[in-house]
């Protein structure tokens, strides 16, 4: 069974305290627990959803209380990118996707399209206007170029290539395997495309065709069931990481989607929750999950 420890949070400028002596390990730590000098830091979390670890070992958070990007880089500080493109600011950034050539890919739900950024936070254009409805959660296929949109009010996943054009359209609205009511968080990994089916109230794990495989998580009332799972991950030992929103739980199962613990619980202190959206992971192993109404990662 894998081990977890609280490892710190993200807020904004808190984690950027004045420097201090005591070595780089100690300075991450200082960072990562956002041990801070008590001035005023008006860059901060509000309400984030989703994330991602660059290649860079950069922090990207979409907040849609901020209607913002959040960058938080160790070396560089804290960057805050708003714009959309040369006219727009984002509404309600959700999901963010790695995309090719160190481009971010961003779904912002209520501008229906699904933005590219540049690795500086650039604007780069768009895609799916006038073909998403509600997008949320995003996942890239590396291997194949292919970007999964979970579009919320359409009830299905779009399938775009990298250059935004609509390849195919997964499901439909249903309660069958292979069907969605309502999808929201995604994640892809060893092949497969993990769905959060939220108002379905399940997990479901499909093929890139669209071909359903298996359901990580149900329906149910015991610990391990969900009511409304949101966000979706999986590590590199292929643990699977799916959050309760309903009942401000992580819950870790196996590969074989065999509940393993719960962590969190509803609260506000450390290692708690308040409506917890997305989850993600990085190279070394860290989970890291939106604490929604906390206005933490």
């Amino acid at each position: 069974m894998p081990r977890f420890r609280f490892g710190g949070r993200l807020l904004g400028e808190a984690n950027y305290p004045a420097p201090t002596d005591g070595g780089a390990g100690r300075r991450f730590l200082r960072w990562l627990a956002g041990i801070d000098d008590g001035s005023a830091r008006p860059r901060t979390l509000v309400r984030p959803q989703s994330g991602l670890v660059d290649a860079r070992g950069r922090i990207l958070v979409t907040d849609v209380g901020r209607q913002a990007v959040f960058v938080f880089d160790v070396e560089a500080g804290l960057q805050v990118w708003e714009r959309a493109d040369a006219k727009a600011q984002f509404v309600s950034p959700l999901g963010i996707a790695a995309g090719p050539d160190g481009q971010f890919l961003v779904a912002d739900a209520e501008l229906a399209r699904v933005i590219r950024l540049d690795g500086d936070g650039n604007p780069l254009g768009s895609l799916g206007r006038e073909v998403l409805k509600r997008p949320t959660g995003l996942a890239r296929d590396a291997v194949s170029g292919r970007l999964y949109v979970a579009d919320t009010a359409a009830h299905d996943i779009k399938v775009f290539d990298d250059g935004g054009r609509l390849v195919a359209t997964l499901g439909r609205q249903g309660t069958e395997p292979g069907q969605f009511n309502g999808p929201t968080h995604l994640a892809f990994a060893d092949g497969r495309l993990f769905v959060s089916d939220t108002l379905n109230a399940r997990v479901q794990v499909i093929a890139p065709d669209g071909a359903p495989i298996a359901e990580v998580a149900r329906r149910g009332l015991y610990l391990g069931n969900v009511v409304r799972p949101k966000g979706v991950a999986v590590d590199g030992q292929g643990h699977i990481y799916v959050v309760e929103g309903y009942y401000d739980y992580l819950l870790v199962y196996d590969a074989g989607g065999r509940l393993l613990l719960p962590i969190g619980g509803t609260g506000h202190t450390a290692g708690k929750f308040f409506l917890p959206g997305g989850v993600w992971t990085d190279a070394a192993q860290r989970i890291y999950v939106a604490d929604v109404f906390n206005g933490r990662i």
